[in-house]
């Protein structure tokens, strides 16, 4: 018998698109021991949206703009508060004064290279603190990117002996499941910065699918899901404009599916055991196609709440799968 948890089979958990944001990332960490999962797997877009700069004034008070709204702040307290709710939301903050923002405003390439510096110290705190709680549970944390994540962030992040990089390799979980992960999407009408074609996605996927032998017992943990799966519905927007804007009728958001046309042909060819997918927050569900069992958890990290999914293996296949919310 392999050495699960669980025994007659092979529990994990998984959960995607957490984009930066703190409560949601220890939620994740907690779900280890709370489903007694034998390994966790985090989906893509691990990075948040944007800077967020807190200005100190010369009084010793500082204010800052959040979602639209102006903020004084008049103690520590209140300054801590906002810091924290940034965090929630998945953003960064900066503490600066107005004439250096004006002047990282106003270079994408400075506004870009703080975007980065913040990003990855965030990443490298997770990593120090799933290091520390993982390695006293005995479980392992596998991670990739996804599309809105800058490829220098996903370059730097190094393998640790619990926290493994399992982008653009093929990694075996429970000695049973051989696993390969991709981030990239097709393109979006938001351009960001890992989008292709559905020609080199698909050139991808065959680059990482020749390095498996056998698909009976393989993960697909791709990004982006399969298109007209009905867990790639997605707003309809308009990009014409910019920033691009959701297209509604009679009041309501029009869906339409955005998968990738070219992983709905890889699950078709190989019909790997299963399919772990994000990228579309909306879209919490599954799917059978074919022999492949495939599942998005949908994403509500803006709110704090981690959305997962805990799905049971045995070598027969996916033997029972539960959403969680919490």
């Amino acid at each position: 018998m392999k050495s699960w948890k669980n025994k007659d089979f092979f529990r994990i958990f998984f959960a995607t698109d957490v984009h930066a944001s703190e409560r949601t990332f220890s939620k994740f960490l907690n779900a280890a021991s709370f489903y007694k999962a034998d390994t966790l797997i985090l989906g893509g877009d691990v990075t948040g949206k944007l800077v967020v700069p807190i200005f100190e004034k010369e009084n010793g008070t500082f204010e800052v703009v959040l979602l639209g709204q102006h903020l004084n702040l008049n103690n520590k307290e209140a300054l801590d508060e906002i810091k924290s709710r940034i965090g929630l939301l998945g953003f960064y903050h900066y503490m600066t004064n107005k004439s250096e923002w004006v002047e990282i405003d106003s270079s994408l390439e400075r506004y870009h290279a703080l975007y980065e510096k913040l990003a990855l110290e965030r990443l490298e705190k997770w990593i120090s603190t799933a290091e520390q709680r993982l390695s006293k549970e005995n479980v392992r944390m596998y991670v990739t990117g996804g599309n809105d994540d800058p490829p220098t962030i996903i370059d730097a992040l190094r393998n640790h002996e619990w926290i493994i990089n399992s982008e653009g390799r093929v990694t075996m979980l429970g000695e049973m499941f051989p696993m390969i992960s991709m981030g990239y999407s097709n393109h979006t009408p938001w351009k960001t910065p890992r989008e292709c074609s559905e020609e080199e996605l698909a050139e991808r996927i065959r680059e990482q699918a020749s390095s498996l032998s056998d698909f009976k017992n393989a993960i697909f943990n791709f990004h982006v899901p399969p298109l007209n799966s009905g867990i790639d519905l997605a707003p309809m927007v308009d990009s014409s404009v910019d920033p691009p804007k959701y297209i509604t009728k009679n009041g309501m958001p029009v869906m339409i599916n955005v998968g990738s046309k070219a992983v709905r042909e890889a699950i078709e060819r190989y019909s790997p055991m299963l399919g772990i997918h994000g990228h579309i927050h909306e879209s919490r569900g599954s799917i059978k196609i074919g022999k492949t069992f495939c599942v998005n958890p949908g994403s509500e990290y803006s709110e704090g709440v981690l959305k997962g999914v805990v799905l049971n293996l045995e070598e027969r296949g996916v033997k029972s799968h539960q959403f969680t919310s919490g």
